[in-house]
């Protein structure tokens, strides 16, 4: 009796690839880009960078970098140069050349990658030598020769033991900390060349593929390795400087000085010792000494009424309005907290966006004549109904919310996204007004050359609330997240320079507090959910390098409290 097809194919070791609707029978181990190349025949990978090649294989909805081996039976999908997964892997490859490049030309000197600045990465070198003009010089030659000579990049699977001693001898000590708190008997690294390195996302598969970016000094020690805008790949933008971001996230980095963390590892240490309850109340401290700060700020400029609050989403703009107003209290004023969101029109009167959805991120998505004239009487010493805006049903108005008016000792605290958009309020005298941007803007990083996204802090943070207030699941917040996306980018970071005075929200230890809440959440996405999969994965593979911690040891006025529930200043939460 012949055995059934399926088993002559396991014993062979023969697995089923069904790509672009065509079904292959290929052999178990193969790289993606064997598979690409020898079965499907696809000539589009490795076409120069301007035609938008393929480079790399989604499977099951799991990204694999062409050099990755498949083991199963699947669908794959081609990811091209400017997908928004493409996008991600050129950043993060071009960010790997400049640390071999580093290591090439000073293997003596710590390259530590910062934070984002418009479409560049900060980094800088953590010793008290000077980076000079012709060091950059000589880094961008060195990458250009990477690129010139088209090195694959590879990905390659170390024994624990050797990672570890690998990352020991070449000095690179935050990944050798990030790794005490790994056991995983394998390491994936990639290779180019004789330099290893770890990369918690898919690379490019060779150095050729990146030749589109810029290195220039930066601030009094530092470097931009900046990269095309994602929506102009093919082309580099000019140069457009943000000092009042820099100056927030310079101001940040000092804090970590204090509190004595730099990378992942680091904090991970704290979080698991008895210095962990000193540490969060420190971050806290540091926190409120800002928010106090800006108090005294406004309180000095005399004639101020109006305090425009804007920030992205899950920066945490309510809970700072609130204690804003608390410290606004204690220098003698009598704050008064209006949102933004009370003035939204109903869904049937909102604009569409350019695919016909509603688009609530627009400013036109607001009753702005209705918020104007509030304003203009508020300012005309007249008293005010406000609105109250009720999202259920497709959104009501009601005028239940007690009376306002602006008095000698008033002032009004405005939140919204669109806070900063000199659009919401064109009449009004500048002299009375003081505009805050908030963000939370982490300054810790896995180790030197892989950063924490501040867009992946606030993702995390969504999650957590999406699904503890809204009933939301993980899978619908990171299926949204692209058009949340998508508005932050045409209405508010454009106004951020507008601000008078920026906020970072993020805390040092909020990571390991949110762990506990969004890891279980990330793991019902599924497979199958092709959007928001992918995300998931990235962002279970991070959360998997940090240390949780209890939180029940996050204070009740804490700003995180928004998130994960328990704070005094909201009800319910």
């Amino acid at each position: 009796m012949n055995r059934p097809e399926k088993m002559k194919e396991f014993e062979e070791h023969i697995i089923t690839l069904t790509y672009e609707g065509r079904e292959y029978k290929i052999q178990q181990g193969i790289t993606a880009g064997e598979f690409l190349s020898d079965y499907a025949q696809d000539e589009r990978v490795g076409y120069p960078y301007e035609k938008d090649p393929v480079i790399a294989l989604q499977v099951n909805n799991e990204v694999m970098s062409l050099s990755q081996s498949l083991v199963t039976d699947g669908t794959g999908e081609p990811v091209r140069m400017f997908s928004s997964i493409g996008k991600r892997m050129y950043r993060h490859t071009i960010s790997y050349l400049l640390a071999f490049a580093s290591h090439t030309l000073f293997p003596e000197r710590r390259l530590v990658i910062g934070h984002s600045l418009g479409n560049g990465f900060y980094f800088s070198y953590e010793d008290s030598e000077e980076l000079s003009g012709e060091d950059i010089k000589t880094l961008e030659t060195q990458m250009r020769v990477f690129i010139e000579s088209s090195l694959p990049i590879r990905l390659y699977i170390a024994a624990y033991e050797q990672a570890h001693e690998y990352f020991e001898k070449i000095g690179f000590k935050a990944t050798k900390k990030l790794l005490d708190y790994r056991n995983d008997p394998t390491i994936p690294l990639y290779a180019c060349g004789d330099f290893l390195d770890i990369s918690f996302e898919p690379l490019l598969s060779n150095s050729s593929l990146t030749p589109l970016w810029e290195l220039r000094p930066y601030g009094d020690r530092g470097l931009l390795l900046r990269y095309p805008l994602s929506s102009s790949y093919t082309n580099m933008p000019p140069f457009r400087d943000n000092p009042l971001l820099f100056s927030v996230f310079k101001e940040t980095k000092e804090w970590g000085t204090i509190l004595k963390v730099d990378c992942i590892g680091a904090m991970n240490d704290i979080c698991g010792s008895d210095q962990i309850r000193t540490f969060i109340r420190m971050n806290e401290n540091l926190q409120q000494r800002k928010i106090s700060s800006i108090a005294e700020e406004i309180a000095g400029r005399k004639r101020v009424k109006v305090v425009f609050i804007a920030g992205p989403s899950s920066s945490g703009k309510t809970t700072f309005t609130m204690r804003l107003a608390l410290q606004l209290r204690l220098l003698g004023y009598n704050p008064i907290q209006i949102s933004l969101d009370n003035y939204y029109f109903s869904k049937d009167k909102v604009p569409r966006d350019e695919q016909g959805n509603i688009d609530l991120e627009a400013l036109e998505a607001l009753d702005l004549d209705l918020f104007r004239e509030n304003l203009a009487a508020l300012y005309a010493g007249r008293t005010i109904q406000p609105p109250r805006f009720d999202f259920t049903e497709g959104g009501t108005r009601h005028y239940d919310q007690p009376a306002i008016t602006l008095r000698e000792d008033t002032i009004l605290l405005i939140e919204g996204i669109h806070g900063l958009n000199p659009s919401l309020a064109p009449d009004i005298e500048s002299t009375t007004t003081f505009r805050v941007y908030i963000s939370a803007l982490t300054q810790l990083n896995l180790d030197d050359h892989n950063r924490v996204s501040t867009t992946d802090n606030r993702i995390l943070r969504r999650i957590v609330r999406d699904h503890r207030y809204r009933g939301t699941s993980a899978q619908q917040t990171l299926e949204m997240w692209p058009l949340v996306e998508r508005g932050e980018s045409r209405h508010i970071f454009p106004y951020q320079n507008k601000a008078d005075v920026m906020i970072n929200s993020a805390l040092e230890y909020e990571l390991a507090v949110l762990k506990g809440f969004a890891e279980p959440l990330l793991k019902t996405v599924k497979p199958d959910a092709s959007e928001a999969y992918p995300t998931a994965r990235r962002l279970i593979a991070f959360l998997e390098n940090i240390y949780p911690i209890n939180p029940m040891m996050v204070p009740p006025e804490s700003l995180l409290r928004e998130f994960i529930g328990g704070s005094e200043f909201h009800e319910g939460c």
